[in-house]
């Protein structure tokens, strides 16, 4: 178990390095050898399209590519919208992976809120149309005649879940009521639209709710909970820090619960748990917390022959909570999708905690060894002066 720390310190860096330096549309090479012209990182849902467009026949080719899909259970869609900005009226590309393992592409015209996305024509024409998944990603790929040689568009993006291989109603809250923007398609810039109230969106930005329930659970299953991992791991190490290790590691762990038990009831008012992978992951993530919280009233003595069981569990259940913890909160930075400067302050400040814990783990190390060459040499004394002695 002394490994296991170190193991769970080194995938938090690296997931937390990978997901700030995720792949930029500019630098992707699609496996086909496709090559577009233009591209944007869309804002939200980890989403990017790519195209070229060829004024003398209005015909744009598109590469709409969505990021951290499961292998199956989801479905990701592309509009334009050439009525409004919002949902409403956009003609959609949709696709996902069938329960048998292959790859369905249609498209599908959307007249009103809600819409499960049934197959339909478009108002346009539309050839080529297929996908692919691959690494956690659907591509789309298509060619569309501009209607009017319109150089402008309002764009749509969207994911949900399906039941078998039917889809059904996407997310009504966070980032897929931002997912839209403007595309120019000459230019190739894109600018982020404010969601329509006709389809549910809110203009002032995102809901307090939101704000509330990823604070809570920033603060407390991402810093406090780790920190109380920390001291427990280090500060035990130290005699004279014995038992004061243990009160300030049950504090806040303590607190770190409390203060997720509210995070939590936030996160249920805001819509259907099991409706994404953020929200399934808090309740297994809320599930192993309660337990551990248990743990507590069952916990053997120090010189019982159940403890090193106890420990192992313990131990097993505390890392897993804080790998689920991190995976989690930048899930729900994605949905949320604030300020990029909370992003990087989250980041910080989990840099930070790896930075200590490898710190300590090193110091730690030191003690415990040169603890044990002391022991030996003692050992070692008192058998000779005993041999000889004698």
């Amino acid at each position: 178990m002394r490994n296991l720390f170190i193991i769970t310190s080194l995938y938090l860096f690296s997931y937390m390095i990978t997901y700030s330096q995720a792949q930029s549309c500019k630098t992707y090479t699609f496996s086909n050898n496709n090559h577009y012209q233009s591209c944007n990182d869309l804002p939200v849902l980890d989403s990017f399209i790519h195209w070229n467009y060829n004024p003398s026949s209005a015909t744009l080719q598109i590469a709409y590519r969505h990021a951290g899909v499961s292998s199956s259970g989801e479905w990701v869609a592309w509009a334009i919208n050439l009525v409004s900005t919002g949902m409403v009226g956009s003609q959609a590309l949709v696709a996902y992976k069938a329960s048998n393992g292959t790859m369905v592409a249609y498209t599908a015209p959307i007249t009103s809120i809600g819409t499960k996305l049934k197959p339909g024509d478009l108002s346009f024409t539309v050839s080529g149309l297929s996908a692919v998944y691959a690494n956690n990603q659907i591509t789309i790929f298509a060619t569309i005649e501009v209607p009017g040689n319109k150089t402008t568009l309002n764009q749509v993006w969207q994911n949900g879940p399906l039941s078998g291989d039917s889809p059904q109603t996407h997310v009504t809250s966070g980032a897929n009521l931002h997912s839209m923007s403007t595309l120019h398609l000459v230019s190739g810039s894109a600018a982020a639209d404010a969601p329509s109230p006709g389809d549910g969106g809110d203009a002032g930005g995102n809901n307090d709710n939101e704000n509330v329930h990823g604070l809570l659970n920033a603060v407390s299953w991402g810093i406090l909970m780790p920190i109380g991992g920390i001291i427990a791991r280090y500060l035990r190490v130290f005699p004279s820090a014995d038992p004061a290790w243990f009160y300030l590691h049950v504090g806040c762990q303590m607190s770190a619960y409390g203060i997720g038990v509210a995070g939590f009831a936030t996160g249920l008012k805001l819509g259907p748990a099991t409706s994404s992978s953020h929200g399934k992951i808090g309740i297994t993530l809320f599930t192993l917390a309660t337990l551990q919280m248990f743990a507590l009233l069952i916990r053997p003595k120090k010189d019982h022959n159940l403890r090193l069981y106890w420990n192992i569990y313990h131990h097993s259940i505390g890392y897993s909570i804080m790998v689920l913890a991190v995976t989690n909160i930048f899930l729900g930075l994605n949905l949320l999708d604030p300020e990029v400067k909370w992003r990087h302050a989250y980041i910080g400040v989990l840099s930070a905690l790896v930075f200590v814990a490898l710190v300590l783990e090193a110091i730690t190390w030191y003690v415990v060894i040169k603890r044990k060459k002391s022991v030996a040499e003692l050992d070692k004394k008192s058998a000779l002066n005993g041999g000889y002695i004698a």
